[in-house]
């Protein structure tokens, strides 16, 4: 995954993010697609273009879906629970996060405004 961050750091870089508003949207990214390979039967597919002054990653998996409470807004989770913690850093760390999830697989769309 090494390689992968190194291509969404330098394509998110030269559509305008920079500082810790790139180094932002690379941790997001990366928590989603480690969740991908965690818990969406380890591969997945993802896509990264700017839309209407955004850099936009989405990143789909093929796993059995994020449980319905988690579902509709990334809360931060209780400082026992060991899961939860990646979703809720990408919300944290981006200006958008949409999520789709279902039986059949999970797609996370993530946008920061470059600056």
């Amino acid at each position: 995954m090494t390689g992968l961050r190194h291509a969404l750091t330098s394509c998110a870089g030269a559509a305008g993010l920079s500082g810790s508003r790139l180094d932002d949207f690379v941790v997001a990214v990366n928590e989603l697609l480690t969740n991908a390979v965690r818990h969406g039967g380890g591969h997945g597919h993802v896509a990264l273009w700017w839309e209407a002054g955004s850099v936009v990653c989405e990143v789909t998996d093929q796993g059995p879906g994020i449980p319905v409470p988690r579902q509709a807004h990334p809360h931060r989770p209780p400082a026992g629970e060991p899961g939860g913690w990646g979703l809720w850093l990408a919300a944290e760390l981006t200006d958008d996060l949409r999520l789709n999830t279902s039986p059949d697989g999970t797609t996370i769309r993530v946008s920061s405004r470059a600056s």
